[in-house]
C-alpha cells in the first residue's frame, strides 16, 4: 500500500495524509527537533496537546549519548522517551558536515571524533541504518553527504555521486533489516547546482523510495537562493511521494515551500529562539526582553489559545526571561511551537478549501501591520 496520499492540491501546494508504524500525519507538517531524544524544556504531553504530530531525533548524537545499548533495552526511542507517536531521524549526516573539522569523508562512510569523548568511529551508510532501526525510526534518512555554501562545482558533483552510491547501500541494508512498515527516505544533494540537483532526484527515483528529501540547504546561502533552488528541485521529485525539506526554517520560509509543493519540514527555530527569548505570533517577533512589556497584562498573542497565551502575561514572561528562570524556556517554548502547528494546520485548511493564494496574502499582511 502507497504510505502517502494527496487529500488536496491548490495550485502547486499540496495537503495530504502520510501513514507510518505510529500513526497518521497530515501534512505539510513541521516537525520539531528532538535531536537527543528530547525537545529542549517540553514534556511529550507538552509537545502533543500543542499539535506536534511527528519529531524528529538524530542518530549521530543518539548513538554516541546514551547509544543503541541502551535505547534497545526500550524497546526504541517511543518507549525510551515516552513519545508514542510518530518519529523521523535524521541520518547524523548534516552533523557529519557541521563538525568537519572532526571527520573524513571515503567511500566506505565518515569517519569521525566524538564531541563528546575524543573516541573514534565510523558512519557507514549500512551503520547509519543499523542505529536507526535500533531507534525504531517510522522514517529513518539516508546517509548523505553535506556541503557548506559555497561550495566548488566539483565538490557538489562529487557529493552528489557519493550521496547516491550511499543511497543504494542504504536501500539494501534496510530492505534486508528493516521491519516492513517503516519507511526510508532519499536525500537529494547537488549545491545550489539545478542540474545537478535535477542528476540527483533522477538517480535516487530510479532506486525507489517511499519519500524524498531535499538536503544542502540552509547551509549559508541567502533566502533568496534558498528558495530559487527549492522551485527548480521540487517538481524534479514524484509528485505521489512526500517531499522534505530538511533544516528550513522561518515561518515565511514554509509558507513559501509550501505554495511550491513540499510536506515537510524541520528546524531548531522556534524552540531556539523561545529560550533566546523572541516569540513567534502572527504579526511578527516580539522580544519578550524589552522594557516596553515590564507592565504588560496581555497575552503574546491576544489571537493565540496556548497554555502560555491563556495563562501569563507578557510582563510575567518577560520576568522570567530576565531571570533565567527555567519556566521562561518552557512557556516559551510551548507557544512558538503552538504557533508553528497553528501555522501549519491554517496552511492545510486553506489548500483543502481552495484558497491558499488568499491564505499566503493574509499572512504577509498581518505580518506586515
Amino acid at each position: 500500500m502507497q504510505p502517502f496520499t494527496l487529500i488536496a492540491t491548490d495550485a502547486d501546494a499540496r495537503s495530504g495524509l502520510l501513514q507510518t508504524a505510529h500513526g497518521a500525519i497530515r501534512t505539510p507538517v513541521f516537525m520539531p527537533v528532538g535531536t537527543l531524544g528530547t525537545v529542549k524544556a517540553l514534556s511529550p504531553e507538552e509537545l502533543r496537546a500543542g499539535g506536534a504530530q511527528i519529531i524528529l531525533g538524530n542518530t549521530y548524537h543518539l548513538y554516541l549519548r546514551p547509544g543503541c545499548e541502551v535505547i534497545e533495552t526500550f524497546n526504541g526511542l517511543h518507549g525510551f522517551m515516552n513519545w508514542p507517536h510518530p518519529i523521523l531521524t535524521d541520518s547524523g549526516g548534516f552533523q557529519l558536515f557541521s563538525l568537519a573539522r572532526l571527520t573524513r569523508i571515503t567511500e566506505e562512510g565518515a569517519a569521525f571524533q566524538s564531541h563528546i569523548d575524543g573516541s573514534q568511529h565510523l558512519l557507514t551508510p549500512q551503520k547509519a541504518m543499523e542505529i536507526q532501526i535500533c531507534l525504531g525510526s517510522d522514517i529513518a534518512m539516508c546517509l548523505d553527504q553535506c556541503l557548506q555554501y559555497p561550495a566548488e562545482p566539483a565538490q557538489n558533483r562529487s557529493a552528489m555521486a557519493l550521496t547516491t552510491r550511499w543511497a543504494r547501500r542504504c536501500k539494501k541494508f534496510w530492505a534486508e533489516h528493516a521491519p516492513a512498515d517503516r519507511l526510508l527516505f532519499g536525500i537529494a544533494q547537488g549545491g545550489m547546482d539545478p542540474a545537478l540537483r535535477a542528476q540527483s532526484a533522477a538517480e535516487l527515483v530510479d532506486i525507489g523510495f517511499p519519500g524524498y528529501a531535499l538536503g544542502g540547504l540552509s547551509v549559508g546561502e541567502p533566502t533568496a537562493l534558498m528558495l530559487e533552488v527549492a522551485a527548480a528541485s521540487l517538481p524534479m521529485l514524484p509528485v505521489d511521494k512526500p517531499r522534505y525539506v530538511m533544516g528550513v526554517g522561518t515561518p515565511e520560509d514554509l509558507v513559501e515551500l509550501t505554495a511550491l509543493g513540499a510536506d515537510m519540514f524541520d528546524c531548531v527555530l522556534p524552540t531556539r529562539n523561545a529560550r533566546n527569548g523572541q516569540l513567534l505570533t502572527a504579526f511578527g517577533t516580539l522580544n519578550i526582553a524589552n522594557a516596553r512589556f515590564r507592565l504588560d497584562p496581555g497575552p503574546v498573542d491576544p489571537d493565540c489559545d496556548c497554555y502560555t497565551c491563556r495563562h501569563y502575561s507578557r510582563a510575567y514572561l518577560r520576568h522570567l526571561y530576565l531571570n533565567h528562570e527555567l519556566l521562561a524556556y518552557r512557556l516559551n517554548s510551548i507557544h512558538n511551537l503552538h504557533y508553528y502547528a497553528g501555522l501549519m494546520a491554517a496552511m492545510r485548511a486553506a489548500i483543502e478549501a481552495g484558497g491558499f493564494d488568499q491564505f499566503k496574502k493574509a499572512f504577509y499582511r498581518r505580518r506586515q501591520a
